[in-house]
């Protein structure tokens, strides 16, 4: 990877219709986007949705990707995907035709009040680590220090209850 490129991972979900046709639709559009190249995806997981109101389950994936794009023209670009794929907006943790979350960008951190990275609870997520474990566990979350295979076997080790499965 050049000095110019970062390695990006994004988690990808979706509980409404078509879960695996909208997965399948923004996994191709991703791969579309001028300066993304390298793009990786782990198997499809089902999981059980966590927190909102009653709703069906969600299939998730991770991708990895190396871009020369900045996070915020990504992020524009994913939020562009989801609304294509009808997602609206509006309700914390409500049922969606497609969620795309930026989890890491490199070893960057952005606070901003749209966008924070790292995903701030992307380490107590089970459907997050899960899918992303396969594919990238040496990739190195930027706060804590420890690799994703480090943060998946801890997740993994709690006690029932105490983690976001």
């Amino acid at each position: 990877m050049g000095a110019d490129r970062e390695r990006v991972a994004i988690g990808i979900g979706s509980n409404l219709g078509d879960r695996r046709r909208y997965l399948e639709d923004a996994i191709a559009s991703i791969r579309e986007i001028d300066g993304v190249e390298h793009v990786v995806v782990s198997s499809f997981h089902e999981t059980a949705p966590v927190g909102g109101p009653p709703q069906g389950d969600y299939l998730n994936a991770a991708l990895t990707l190396d871009t020369r794009l900045e996070p915020r023209a990504l992020f524009d670009v994913m939020r562009r995907i989801e609304g294509v794929a009808g997602r609206e907006r509006g309700v914390r943790d409500a049922p969606r035709t497609l969620d795309l979350d930026l989890l890491l960008f490199g070893d960057r951190r952005i606070d901003e009040r749209d966008l924070v990275v790292p995903h701030p609870r992307m380490s107590e997520r089970a459907f997050v680590l899960d899918p992303l474990v396969e594919i990238a566990p040496d990739l190195v979350h930027p706060e804590s220090g420890l690799t994703i295979a480090a943060l998946h076997e801890r997740l993994v080790a709690r006690p029932a209850g105490e983690a976001s499965r």
